[in-house]
């Protein structure tokens, strides 16, 4: 949307190399990360082209600023790349899904949604009840592990994520914490100006102090971090906890499939590394059935982290050569697409050397999790079958509609 009234404007790239049809998605997410004058991005052709859709008219200089900021980008991420070679464990995307609509259309008609900034939506009866009744089966599979539940916190030390690398790695989505600097004249000074415009909160920088927390990325984490700096209690350890999490995606957030705050339930390993991998088969194997009784059209294959551009080359090749990350992706029929609404990670022992978690016989332990996003699996199953519960499989109907 165009700022102040002033209309859209289109510009379009030529990319200094060609983006390969494999990281037209990747590229594409990392343009809105260039530049805030940015509203849209697509490439389009043979990834030979790029248009961008401005907020708003600029100038020469800052033009030729954007294009090169555009071509940093694919140069780093297209120079050398090669195409990872994807693995299928489970194809069932041709499972019947009668419903050929965008349910956010629908959803937001009901008041079922509402947007309050983009990335962030107040669920109403229909998606609580959906996601109450996904977590149940999750919960379910946690108690197969006899994994015991934890509570996280939202916040999370900037320390934290600083040992692991965060900063390096995922720069991009991160949602910073603070709070007014303990000064009273800083205080009444805010009480008195403080106000909003179309941008969000205006008031002075020096206001605020240093920042000490960030919103959690990720579940898992936390109970990582309880684990540091000494030996693993009993050798292996399986876990279960729910909580919001935050990941900012800039203008790649939309409706409920890319949400800034989010809902993850886990299910997490630490240990040998046979202890892990074993239990993140065994948790995948467990689910089939599951997903088949909802009637979830999905597939699972090999994916990555969306790394940040300087990581992103290496630690996705990384990830695909040692099959660290599979995801679930479901099928959206109304955009003939797919979406990723969960995942079975394993993060080798990077957890238990950067946090010195060690194993009975002294080695860092190895980690790994099971991670499903509450309103992306409700808000893909409701784009498979509709908002009716009567054309929803009967389980998901008795349970979720009672």
């Amino acid at each position: 949307m165009a700022e102040n009234g002033a209309s859209p404007v289109a510009l379009e790239l030529v990319p200094a190399l060609p983006i390969p049809d494999h990281l037209i998605g990747e590229v594409r997410s990392k343009l809105a990360y260039v530049d805030e004058a940015i509203a849209r991005a697509e490439i389009t052709g043979d990834g030979d082209h790029i248009h961008l859709t401005l907020h708003q008219p600029i100038d020469d200089a800052r033009q030729a600023q954007l294009d090169e900021k555009v071509q940093r980008v694919v140069t780093s991420m297209v120079k050398g790349a090669f195409r990872p070679k994807v693995q299928v464990l489970e194809d069932h995307l041709d499972r019947p899904a009668p419903y050929t609509q965008d349910p956010m259309v629908e959803l937001l008609q009901r008041g079922e949604v509402s947007q309050e900034i983009p990335g962030v939506f107040a669920l109403g009866p229909r998606l609580a009840r959906l996601m109450a009744f996904f977590e149940d089966r999750f919960v379910e599979l946690a108690d197969s592990f006899q994994a015991p539940p934890y509570r996280f916190p939202t916040l999370i030390p900037a320390h934290y994520l600083e040992r692991v690398n965060y900063f390096h790695a995922f720069p991009h989505s991160l949602t910073f914490a603070t709070h007014l600097r303990e000064d009273l004249d800083v205080i009444d000074h805010f009480a008195g100006q403080a106000a909003c415009d179309e941008h969000g909160l205006v008031a002075p920088p020096a206001s605020f102090a240093q920042v000490q927390a960030l919103l959690s990325p990720a579940v898992c984490y936390h109970l990582y971090f309880s684990l540091a700096d000494r030996p693993l209690p009993g050798g292996q350890l399986a876990a279960t906890a729910v909580g919001n999490c935050f990941r900012y995606e800039a203008i790649n957030l939309a409706s409920l499939e890319r949400l800034w705050n989010f809902t993850m339930r886990e299910i997490i390993f630490v240990g040998p590394k046979d202890f892990v991998l074993e239990n993140r088969e065994t948790a995948r194997q467990r689910m089939q059935p599951v997903f088949k009784e909802i009637g979830l059209a999905y597939r699972m294959e090999s994916a990555n982290d969306p790394f940040f551009i300087g990581e992103f080359r290496k630690q996705a090749a990384f990830q695909s050569a040692f099959q660290l990350k599979f995801e679930i992706r479901a099928r959206l029929p109304f955009s003939d697409s797919t979406l990723a609404v969960g995942s079975y990670n394993y993060h080798q022992d990077f957890f238990g050397r950067s946090l010195n978690i060690s194993l009975p016989d002294g080695s860092p332990a190895h980690t790994g999790c099971v991670a499903f996003g509450l309103e992306r699996i409700a808000y893909a199953f409701l784009a498979q079958h509709g908002l009716d519960p009567a054309n929803w499989p009967q389980w998901v109907r008795e349970a979720a509609n009672g």
